[in-house]
């Protein structure tokens, strides 16, 4: 027994319900808890950045004023490359936060300045 043709007008629609049903079962629905945590763990993650970056340059000035005996200057000049850099970290990180936000359909909202936290 053959089967009648359907229009190609029925097909997209059956081909797109088909779809949507796949979709929803296949979504993974993300609750607001992880959704908190994850932004928590990014958030200590650019800490760390800016940190480390700081520590990093400390210790590796520390090693050339051992070595080279400059004085503070090793210190003075690894504190500051190493906050350089730990700014760099933090920034191109928050960039690619908001990247991954932007691509799942979230936009940042900004935080409005309260006058009121002043007093």
């Amino acid at each position: 027994m053959a089967t009648p043709q359907e229009s190609r007008e029925e097909a997209i629609k059956r081909l797109s319900a088909s779809a949507s049903s796949l979709e929803a079962r296949t979504t993974n629905p993300v609750s607001h808890e992880a959704a908190g945590q994850a932004a928590a763990g990014q958030a200590w993650r650019i800490i760390a950045d800016l940190f480390g970056g700081v520590f990093v340059g400390l210790a590796l000035g520390a090693i050339v004023d051992r070595f080279f005996e400059t004085g503070p200057w090793g210190l003075i000049g690894g504190v500051l490359l190493g906050f350089a850099v730990s700014v760099f970290m933090a920034w191109s990180t928050a960039q690619r936060l908001m990247a991954q936000a932007r691509a799942t359909g979230v936009e940042p909202k900004s935080v409005p300045f309260d006058e009121d936290e002043e007093d």
